[in-house]
């Protein structure tokens, strides 16, 4: 039996929608992009909040009737359901060590890189000269993770990879400059040469204002 095309509500401009876009992607699934509109407050109405997750955010999947919603939490289930062992390790440590960057994606890139874009790409009031030293903070550290292997939690690419991917490459939208970063840079490209992925909508501002 085939499997059916999962729902993925999402809105094209979120790193947190495209992190389960691409993971979909990567494993192969069929896939439809429900668009909610954040712009509009698509997010917030009762519909999307009665039916789809009551915390009004994207992402969310429907998948054949079972509803989940927040990212990292769906890149679990996607990885558990439908991945092999090698994007979620079952052995305590390296598993482990995908949840420890799946908090550092909730965490330090939510409120660096990703803080950073959101006062370019979507007018929010933050305070870039408090923001964007903390973009460079936490780069600083996968840099230095990077220079260990070629992924961040396994000697192979992981969710823990994917869950920290999109924000990390649009970091120049938010004035975040990754040239200082090589191993970074040759990261997000190995990233783009697995089979099945699918970039992040770009936009032109930040350090690609045209």
């Amino acid at each position: 039996m085939s499997q059916s095309a999962i729902k993925l509500y999402g809105f094209p401009l979120s790193g947190h929608s495209h992190r389960v876009e691409l993971m979909l992607s990567l494993l192969g699934l069929p896939s439809e992009f429900i668009l909610v509109d954040l712009k509009q407050g698509a997010h917030k109405a009762a519909e999307f909040v009665d039916t789809i997750n009551p915390f009004g955010q994207v992402p969310a999947i429907d998948d054949n009737g079972t509803v989940l919603a927040d990212s990292n939490a769906i890149l679990v289930y996607l990885a558990k359901t439908f991945g092999k062992t090698d994007w979620l390790p079952e052995a305590p440590l390296p598993a482990a060590r995908v949840q420890r960057w799946l908090s550092v994606a909730a965490g330090q890139i939510a409120s660096g890189p990703a803080a950073a874009r959101l006062i370019n790409v979507f007018g929010v009031p933050l305070n870039a000269q408090e923001v964007i030293p903390r973009a460079h903070a936490i780069l600083k550290l996968i840099e230095g993770q990077l220079t260990q292997g070629n992924w961040l939690a396994a000697e192979h690419v992981t969710i823990a990879d994917v869950a920290i991917y999109s924000y990390v490459a649009s970091a120049p939208e938010g004035d975040v400059d990754l040239s200082s970063y090589p191993h970074i840079i040759n990261w997000l490209a190995r990233i783009e040469s697995l089979p099945g992925f699918v970039a992040f909508q770009q936009t032109p501002v930040g350090l690609r204002r045209a």
